[in-house]
C-alpha cells in the first residue's frame, strides 16, 4: 500500500482528498503546514505529496524547495493544488511533477496520482 501525504491548511479539502484516497486503496498521513509536512515526510517516506500553495508558516513553493534539497526526495512526485497561485507552480517544473487547480475534479488528480504512484497498475 502506497502513502500519499497530504499538506494543507484547508482541513476540509485534506479531509475529502485523504478520504477519496483512502477508498482508492492508499494510505494517507496529513500536515497542516509545509514545517510539520517536513517532519511527516522524514517520518512517513510517502509516495506521493500532494500539497496547497497559500498555508501559514511555510508555503507549498518553500515546502517543495525543501523537499528537492533532501537527497532522498529529489525525484518524488510532489502535486500542486492552488486557488490563485498555478501559474506559479506551472512555472516550476522541476518542483511540481503537475499542477491543479480549485476546485479540481477529484477523479482527474485520483487517475494522476495512479500513474505517478503505481505506473505498471494503470
Amino acid at each position: 500500500m502506497s502513502t500519499i501525504l497530504i499538506v494543507d491548511d484547508e482541513y476540509l479539502i485534506a479531509d475529502i482528498l485523504g478520504y477519496a484516497l483512502e477508498d482508492e486503496g492508499y494510505m494517507v498521513v496529513k500536515a497542516s503546514n509545509g514545517k510539520k509536512g517536513l517532519d511527516v515526510l522524514d517520518r512517513e517516506r510517502p509516495a506521493l505529496v500532494i500539497t496547497d500553495f497559500m498555508m501559514p508558516i511555510m508555503d507549498g513553493l518553500e515546502f517543495a524547495r525543501a523537499v528537492r534539497a533532501r537527497p532522498a526526495f529529489a525525484h518524488l512526485p510532489i502535486l500542486l493544488m492552488s486557488g490563485a497561485q498555478g501559474s506559479i507552480g506551472r512555472a516550476s517544473p522541476e518542483l511540481f511533477a503537475e499542477v491543479f487547480d480549485k476546485p479540481f475534479d477529484i477523479q482527474a488528480v485520483i487517475a494522476k496520482i495512479r500513474e505517478f504512484v503505481d505506473p505498471a497498475g494503470f
